[in-house]
């Protein structure tokens, strides 16, 4: 080969390349990704519930800042707390043990949980598994509260039995908080029609500074945005599920990036190294219109956005949502994985 054809295929792999691999993944066409190889075990019946008490539904999963031990908020041995005693809020050691719990009363449907960088426990109330009919004397719901470690309120966001438009939250889906304390929601857990969905930009105080996103299907529309990540440079990942993709923001809402590869998100995580972990619950016969994923939990790079690795549902075709819808990696590399079909918290380790 000449030098001139030399220099020619090496712009190729450079500049071609790239363009062609981003292409892949920012189609809605993109191939469904679910050969690729798992390197966990699954660990079935890792974290102890005290006094014979059951798992129920839970999506919510997170690592304190200790970088071990693990924070669940758990449906009160259903799929809804409406009209229970229990603790909604569980805290577990590493080795699966129970360390607190608090929270009874005061919520329908935990859905979504951040730990913050001081350690305090944040929870969204997405009210979207109904409430007991025995108990409707007061409002309750749609809210976001925020809980020192110890379990003392510090923060309710939102009003009880919700609203819309200029009124938040209706059916909260997922929280975060920014280093800088600003605090990020998504809404909308439903694609009917009249349903919301966007993400709401508070202050540290809980003053509303900006909301962007809309029911829909447009570049920059969302429909049941289920989950929210950052990433090392700051940039937020929106899980819009509803539209089986990930939008990648800059904080003020600008739309950076979107990704189809991988599949639809229920629940992400980014850890340290910004390895990017997405758990698919409602793929295959959960949605035949996105049938041709497996459910499971899809692993990659940011930078590259490439999936390196899958845990597949071991169920293969449930009638309702199966596998993680929410996830958490603790420091030592351990995956959690929040089911609500399921009604468990497991644990993938490394092979």
């Amino acid at each position: 080969m000449s030098p001139l054809r030399n220099v020619a295929a090496l712009l190729y792999l450079i500049v071609a390349v790239p363009l062609l691999r981003a292409q892949q993944i920012t189609t809605r066409d993109v191939a469904p990704i679910n050969d690729v190889a798992n390197p966990y075990r699954t660990v079935d019946g890792w974290a102890k519930l005290s006094d014979g008490r059951m798992w129920g539904s839970t999506s919510a999963v997170d690592i304190d800042k200790d970088g071990r031990s693990i924070w669940v908020a758990e449906r009160c041995g259903a799929n809804s707390c409406a009209g229970s005693k229990l603790p909604p809020m569980l805290k577990f050691d590493a080795s699966g043990g129970l360390l607190t719990s608090f929270g009874a009363g005061m919520m329908i449907s935990p859905h979504g949980l951040h730990v913050d960088r001081d350690g305090n426990v944040w929870v969204t109330d997405c009210a979207c598994t109904g409430r007991a009919a025995a108990d409707v004397s007061a409002p309750m719901g749609h809210q976001i509260f925020k809980f020192s470690p110890q379990g003392k309120l510090l923060l309710t966001l939102g009003t009880a039995g919700g609203g819309k438009g200029t009124a938040f939250f209706f059916q909260p889906n997922d929280v975060l908080v920014a280093p800088n304390g600003d605090i990020f929601v998504v809404e909308g857990h439903s694609s009917a029609a009249g349903s919301n969905a966007r993400l709401l930009k508070f202050d540290k105080s809980g003053k509303l500074l900006k909301t962007w996103g809309q029911p829909g299907t447009g570049p920059t529309d969302m429909d049941q945005p289920h989950a929210l990540a950052m990433d090392s440079r700051g940039r937020l990942f929106v899980g819009d599920r509803g539209n089986n993709r990930i939008q990648i923001y800059t904080q003020d809402g600008a739309l950076l990036d979107t990704w189809y590869q991988f599949s639809r998100p229920s629940g992400m995580w980014i850890d340290k190294d910004d390895v990017l972990y997405v758990a698919d619950s409602e793929s295959g016969s959960v949605n035949p219109a996105h049938g041709g994923w497996t459910r499971g939990i899809r692993i990659g790079k940011i930078k590259d956005g490439v999936v390196t690795a899958f845990i597949p549902d071991p169920t293969v075709k449930p009638p309702s949502t199966s596998s993680a819808e929410g996830i958490a990696v603790d420091a030592a590399g351990h995956i959690y994985g929040a089911e609500v079909g399921a009604k468990a918290l497991r644990r993938y380790e490394k092979k």
